[in-house]
């Protein structure tokens, strides 16, 4: 196994995982169908080049599968930062050693909006996935809104959510849990797991295509090192325990990583997400809430606010049990989350809405005032009345 480096430093000691050191670029997902993306999107001329795929992203290295190596290598100086799972052309630099050339078109990414409030900047967190396992812990309390959101994004991907249910030995709530799960993930396919005896390993690997890439999502301690380990039949991942008093884990896993396992399928494991900010997530929206959006389609008028109009379906499905009314503020509060992002996003739409909000502040202060003084106009003639009584 050859390691090649092209930056060295006593202060910075690169390591290889033990999942990373199997030879051969077919461990990491390697197909017809990728030659083919290849074959459509080739490198630049007069270069000699070769194919990779990126491994994992450090701070200031980038770690790369090529035919039978491990490289790492720095950050392209152009075309863009890659991800973990980016499908990428290599080439030689100045000084005879390879470096990444080119990144090519991703068929699927992973992404949610930076996590600082007042950014509109999207992260991309993992590329060239087929399936989005959801990882959800059977031993903590279920959190509708967190799901609900991370499906959405994982619809938005591109590739196909699947809800993996994990731990399922540890409690004895597990059915209940299962049934809440498929209620609110809306025609997601459902997975239950005990990575401890092996249930759900092979049903979980059914879902994933031949050589195909699975990403796993999920807060800090939801068991996906256990899972992990259980899928690759050897410990890759240490385990953290979980706090008892509030179910919170500590961070197993610090970075996005490939982990060839057997069957040839890749899996990528990433660090517990504690939040899920929605980036342009139309597609996903749809898919995930098809069946509220065809609701507020019935109501009778077109622009209905879906608050006290007469003939609003919404609210008659909420009234009569068909729609939930957590499932309906969920959607309004991420639908509010994305049109903030698009007008933070276009400085037009941003001025059309502040005007829009002034206006109505001022409405509503004019408002506010002139029921003041009809208030106080209507107490002086009841005292006028009172005196000539």
């Amino acid at each position: 196994m050859k390691i090649s480096s092209v930056q060295t430093s006593t202060n910075h000691a690169l390591s290889v995982s033990s999942s990373a050191q199997q030879a051969g670029l077919g461990l990491y997902g390697y197909s017809a169908a990728v030659e083919r993306l290849f074959d459509e999107n080739p490198a630049p001329a007069n270069t000699r080049h070769e194919p990779g795929r990126v491994v994992r992203v450090d701070r200031s290295l980038v770690l790369v599968a090529a035919g039978e190596d491990l490289l790492h290598l720095p950050y392209p100086l152009d075309g863009g930062l890659p991800v973990t799972g980016d499908w990428v052309w290599l080439g030689p630099n100045r000084a005879g050693e390879r470096q990444i050339v080119g990144i090519l078109p991703r068929r699927s990414q992973l992404t949610r909006k930076r996590a600082y409030e007042d950014s509109s900047a999207a992260q991309v967190l993992a590329a060239n996935m087929d399936t989005v396992g959801v990882v959800v812990p059977v031993d903590r309390p279920l959190t509708h809104n967190r799901l609900e959101r991370t499906l959405v994004a994982a619809w938005d991907s591109g590739a196909v959510p699947l809800v993996i249910i994990t731990e399922a030995d540890l409690a004895d709530v597990a059915d209940d849990v299962v049934g809440q799960v498929i209620l609110q993930a809306a025609g997601v396919q459902v997975v239950t797991t005990s990575a401890e005896y092996g249930d759900g390993i092979d049903e979980l690997l059914a879902h994933v295509p031949e050589r195909g890439t699975l990403v796993l999502l999920g807060p800090s301690g939801a068991g996906k090192s256990t899972l992990i380990n259980a899928l690759a039949g050897h410990a890759v991942q240490d385990t953290g325990a979980v706090r008892a008093g509030d179910f919170k884990g500590k961070h197993t896993t610090t970075s996005r990583e490939l982990v060839p396992l057997a069957n040839g399928t890749v899996l990528m494991d990433t660090p517990g997400v504690r939040g899920f900010g929605l980036y342009d997530a139309d597609d996903g929206m749809d898919a995930m809430f098809g069946d509220v959006e065809e609701l507020s389609a019935r109501c009778r008028f077109s622009d209905c606010a879906h608050q006290f109009e007469p003939g609003c379906a919404v609210q008659q499905a909420i009234a009569d049990g068909t729609l939930e009314e957590r499932r309906w503020n969920s959607y309004l509060k991420m639908q509010r989350e994305l049109a903030a992002l698009a007008r933070r996003s276009d400085a037009a739409a941003q001025r059309a809405y502040y005007r829009e909000w002034h206006q109505k502040v001022v409405v509503a202060g004019k408002s506010q005032r002139s029921a003041e003084r009809g208030a106080a106009e209507r107490q002086e003639e009841r005292r006028a009345k009172r005196k000539r009584r």
